[in-house]
C-alpha cells in the first residue's frame, strides 16, 4: 500500500531544518518557488516575533526532482536557518572546551520541564529547540508538495483565523460554552459551511480574517498582549474541498480519517483542542437536528451538472459532520477547527522555578511572537494537505502520477455507474 511518509530534523537555531518525504509518485510538476509560496504564507501573520525579519524561508530541493517533476524516490528538502551565524558556538555540533552557560528557568506551558526529566538534560536548551515551532517551517515544506499533489485531483485547501482572543468571527449564539459555535446553514453553491468566505480577503488581511471589522478588534486584542508583555491564543479553521468519497475507512481505529487528522492538528506546537465539522455543538442536540440530512441530485439534471454543482447523484443539504462519516470522507469540504492556546514564553515571565536548585525564579525569556494563530492556520493546511495525500495515494496510488488519476477516473465513474444502475 502506497502511503506519504515524511521525518523532518533540525533545531530552532541549528543550520537548518530538513526533510525526507517518500511516496510522491513519478511525474508530478514541483519546483523551488512553489514551496517557497506556502514558506512564506506560514512566516505572514499580525503577532510574530523579530525572527521572522531574519529567516526568509526557502526550501532547497536535494533529491527525487529532475527537470522540474518527481521521479518516485525519496523528496530531500533543507532549509537553512540564517540566524545559524549568531549562535555557532551555542548549538555547535562537535565537542566544544567550554560549553554555553545552559538555560534552567523554567516555562510553564513548554516542553522544558517535562523535556529536561524525561531526556535527563540539566539544560533545557536542548528541549527548546525541538520543541519550537520552527520545526514547523519543514512541515510546511512537506505540506507543500502534499497539496500539490491534491491539485492534480481538484482538491483545494485553505484556512482563516476564527478568533483571537475574546475577537470571533462566528458569534456565539447563545454562548453557552467558548466551544459551542453556532451550526452551519444548508450548503449553497459556493458556500463552504457556515458563511461565505472570500479567500483573497483572508490571504490579505494581517491576520487571516474574513471580516474587516473582526479583523480590525483581533488586532487590538494582540497590541493589548503585547503591550502587558502577555501572549493570546485563538481558533483557525482549514476547509478542504473536492475530497471524493471513500477515503479513509471504518474498519480499523488507526485507519480512521477523522482521527487521522485529529492526530495530525494535535501535533502542530500549542494547539490544544481539535474539532471536526460541528463536533462539540451537536453534542448538546438531539440527533434530529445534528445528522446531515441527504437529498437526490435528479438524474437528467446531474447528467448536465458541473462538478462545482455536484460530483455525485446526491448531496447532504448541510455538513456539520464535517465531511468525515464513519472515518470516511462523505464528499462534502472536510472542516477541521483547532483551539490553539497562548504560547508560553511571555515577555512579562511567569513565576516558575530553577531546574538545578529548584528556587523560585521567573521563567526564563526566548525571543517570541505575540499571537501565533494566523501562522497556525497557514500549518494546519500543510497538516491537512499531509493526511488527504497519505489517503489519496492509499486509494488511488501508483508508481506514476498518470497511473494514479486513472485509477482516481475509474473509481469517480464506478460510482455514477453504480448509481444508475440502482
Amino acid at each position: 500500500m502506497t502511503r506519504f511518509r515524511y521525518l523532518t530534523a533540525g533545531e530552532s537555531h541549528g543550520k537548518a531544518l530538513s526533510t525526507i518525504i517518500e511516496g510522491v509518485p513519478a511525474g508530478l510538476p514541483l519546483d523551488e518557488e512553489y514551496i517557497a509560496t506556502e514558506l512564506r504564507r506560514r512566516q505572514g501573520g499580525y503577532g510574530r516575533g523579530s525572527r521572522m525579519k531574519i529567516e526568509q524561508d526557502r526550501a532547497e530541493i536535494l533529491s527525487g526532482v529532475r527537470y522540474g517533476l518527481t521521479i518516485g524516490s525519496p523528496i530531500a528538502l533543507l532549509i537553512k536557518n540564517r540566524d545559524w551565524e549568531n549562535w555557532k558556538e551555542v548549538m555547535n555540533t562537535s565537542v566544544v572546551v567550554e560549553e554555553a552557560g545552559p538555560v534552567t528557568h523554567l516555562r510553564p506551558g513548554h516542553a522544558d520541564l517535562a523535556g529536561t526529566i524525561k531526556y535527563g538534560f540539566k539544560d533545557v536548551r536542548p528541549i527548546l529547540e525541538r520543541a519550537s515551532a520552527r520545526e514547523t517551517a519543514a512541515r510546511v515544506a512537506v505540506g507543500a508538495v502534499a497539496r500539490r499533489l491534491l491539485e492534480e485531483f481538484d482538491i483545494v485547501v485553505h484556512s482563516h483565523t476564527v478568533a483571537i482572543g475574546k475577537q470571533s468571527i462566528i458569534p456565539l449564539n447563545p454562548p453557552k460554552s467558548p466551544f459551542l459555535i453556532p451550526l452551519s446553514p444548508p450548503l449553497e453553491k459556493g458556500d463552504l459551511g457556515r458563511f461565505p468566505i472570500d479567500w483573497q480577503q483572508v490571504e490579505n488581511s494581517p491576520v487571516r480574517c474574513a471580516n474587516a471589522e473582526v479583523e480590525s478588534a483581533m488586532i487590538k486584542e494582540i497590541d493589548a498582549a503585547r503591550a502587558a508583555g502577555d501572549s493570546i491564543g485563538g481558533v483557525f479553521e482549514v476547509i478542504a474541498t473536492g475530497v471524493p468519497v471513500g477515503l479513509g475507512s471504518h474498519v480499523h481505529w488507526d485507519r480512521r480519517l477523522d482521527g487521522r487528522i485529529a492526530q495530525a492538528m494535535m501535533s502542530i506546537n500549542a494547539v490544544k483542542g481539535v474539532e471536526i465539522g460541528d463536533g462539540f455543538a451537536v453534542a448538546s442536540l438531539p440527533g434530529s437536528q445534528s445528522h446531515d440530512v441527504i437529498e437526490p441530485v435528479f438524474r437528467n439534471a446531474y447528467a448536465g451538472a458541473t462538478k462545482e454543482e455536484s460530483p455525485y447523484p446526491w448531496r447532504h443539504i448541510t455538513n456539520h459532520a464535517g465531511g468525515i462519516e464513519g472515518g470516511i470522507s462523505n464528499g462534502e469540504p472536510i472542516v477541521v477547527k483547532a483551539a490553539v492556546k497562548p504560547i508560553p514564553t511571555l515577555a512579562n515571565p511567569l513565576p516558575s522555578i530553577d531546574l538545578i536548585t529548584g528556587e523560585p525564579m521567573q521563567a526564563h525569556v526566548e525571543r517570541s511572537d505575540v499571537c501565533v494563530v494566523p501562522a497556525a492556520g497557514v500549518i494546519g493546511e500543510a497538516m491537512l494537505a499531509i493526511v488527504l495525500a497519505d489517503v489519496l495515494l492509499e486509494k488511488f496510488g501508483g508508481d506514476s502520477l498518470g497511473e494514479m488519476k486513472e485509477n482516481y477516473r475509474a473509481y469517480m465513474e464506478s460510482i455514477t455507474t453504480r448509481m444508475k444502475r440502482g
